[in-house]
C-alpha cells in the first residue's frame, strides 16, 4: 500500500480537516508598533485559552494506493474517515464507494472542497458517520472494456472492495455498503448495483450517463456525438451497440432482481447531454415494476456546480439508508 501526497496541494497524505477549514492568514506584523515584550504578555492569555480549549476531532484523508494483478499497476484511491474512526479505535463503518465523473480522479472530494463540506455536516449532526472511499477510475466507466484489455469492474469487485474491507474497520454485510456516483460515475453505480444487488444495499446516482435512446447511426457518426467522443473504446472500437445494452444500466434495470436495494437518482432538466432523458426512462422502468425509488429532476445542466449542490442529499439518503441517526459530533481533544 503506498502513501501518496495531494497532488499541487503540498499537504500530507493524512489531513485534519479542523486544523485547515475556517482559518485566515495572519496578517505581517509591522516592527516598532508593538514592543515584543508586551506583546509576549498579552499574547499569554490567549495562548493559554487555544491551548485549554477542546480540540474538534475532525475528518480525516488518506490518499494511497492499491495493487492490482488484474490491471497491472497500482490504482490510487482516497478514503475519508469519519471523526470517530480515530476516536472509537473500536468501532466499525458503513463504507460508502463513491465513484468519480469523466475527467476527475480519486482526489475529487478532496480538491473539490467536498470534503469540509461533508465535515461541516458530520460536527452538525447532518450526516450519520461512515467511510467514504474513491478509486481513480480514469475512463473506464468501471466495466470491463469491450476488447478485455482493461477490466476495471473485476478489479473494483475482486481486489479493490476486499482491500477497503481489509484495512478499514467496515461492516460486513451489502446493508452496510453503499455505491454513489456522478456523472460516469453514476453509470457506474448504477450498473454496478443492478448488476450484483446482494453486494450493495443502497445507490444513488447524480446525473448519471444514461441514453434514453441511443440513435441507430453508424460507428462514426456515433463517435461525432459529444457524449461519445470521450468514450475512448471503452464500448468497442468501432463502437459495439449490443455490448453497450448489456451493460447500459436502463437495460439491467428491466430485469434485475433489485429487491431490498435502496436508490435514489437525480438528473438537471438542462443536462448537457441529454442524460435527464435517460433518468426519466429509469424512473418510468423502475416505476413500471413497482420498485420503490427516489427520483428527481432539479434545475441545472452538466456541471460541477449542479453535483456539488447534489452530493449532501445524496450522503444523507446513504446515511438514512444504512441505518444511522446522525447527531452532532462531541469535542474532543
Amino acid at each position: 500500500m503506498n502513501d501518496r501526497a495531494f497532488g499541487g496541494r503540498g499537504f500530507s497524505r493524512d489531513i485534519n480537516c479542523a486544523n485547515f477549514s475556517g482559518l485566515q492568514p495572519l496578517k505581517p506584523h509591522r516592527p516598532g508598533l508593538f514592543p515584543r515584550r508586551l506583546a509576549l504578555v498579552a499574547l499569554l492569555p490567549l495562548l493559554f485559552l487555544v491551548l485549554a480549549a477542546p480540540a474538534r476531532a475532525g475528518a480525516r484523508a488518506e490518499c494511497r494506493s492499491v495493487p492490482s494483478k488484474i490491471l497491472g499497476h497500482p490504482v490510487p484511491y482516497c478514503i475519508l474517515l469519519p471523526p470517530s474512526y480515530d476516536t472509537q479505535k473500536t468501532r466499525r463503518f458503513p463504507v460508502l464507494y463513491f465513484l468519480h465523473g469523466l475527467g476527475g480522479n480519486d482526489q475529487m472530494l478532496i480538491d473539490s472542497g467536498a470534503m469540509n463540506v461533508i465535515d461541516s455536516m458530520w460536527e452538525d449532526g447532518k450526516l450519520g458517520q461512515f467511510l467514504i472511499v474513491t478509486p481513480d477510475a480514469y475512463t473506464s466507466f468501471y466495466i470491463n472494456s469491450f476488447n478485455g484489455r482493461d477490466r476495471y469492474q473485476s478489479f473494483f469487485l475482486h481486489e479493490f472492495m476486499p482491500f477497503i474491507e481489509r484495512n478499514y474497520r467496515t461492516l460486513p454485510g451489502r446493508q452496510y455498503r453503499g455505491i454513489s456516483g456522478i456523472s460516469m460515475g453514476g453509470y457506474g453505480a448504477l450498473h454496478l448495483a443492478f448488476s450484483y444487488p446482494w453486494l450493495f444495499g443502497s445507490v444513488t446516482a447524480s446525473s448519471a450517463a444514461l441514453v434514453a435512446h441511443l440513435p441507430r447511426i453508424t460507428s462514426a457518426g456515433v463517435r461525432s456525438l459529444p457524449f461519445f467522443r470521450a468514450l475512448n473504446g471503452v464500448f468497442g472500437d468501432p463502437f459495439n451497440r449490443a455490448f453497450w445494452d448489456r451493460n447500459d444500466p436502463l437495460h439491467l434495470a428491466r430485469t434485475a432482481n433489485l429487491s431490498g436495494l435502496k436508490i435514489e437518482f437525480d438528473c438537471g432538466e438542462q443536462d448537457s447531454y441529454g442524460f435527464e432523458y435517460g433518468a426519466i426512462e429509469l424512473n418510468k422502468i423502475l416505476d413500471a415494476r413497482h420498485i420503490p425509488h427516489v427520483f428527481h429532476l432539479y434545475p441545472g445542466t452538466h456541471d460541477w456546480e449542479y453535483f456539488a449542490a447534489r452530493i449532501p442529499a445524496a450522503l444523507q439518503f446513504q446515511s438514512r439508508a444504512f441505518g444511522l441517526h446522525p447527531r452532532p459530533h462531541p469535542a474532543t481533544r
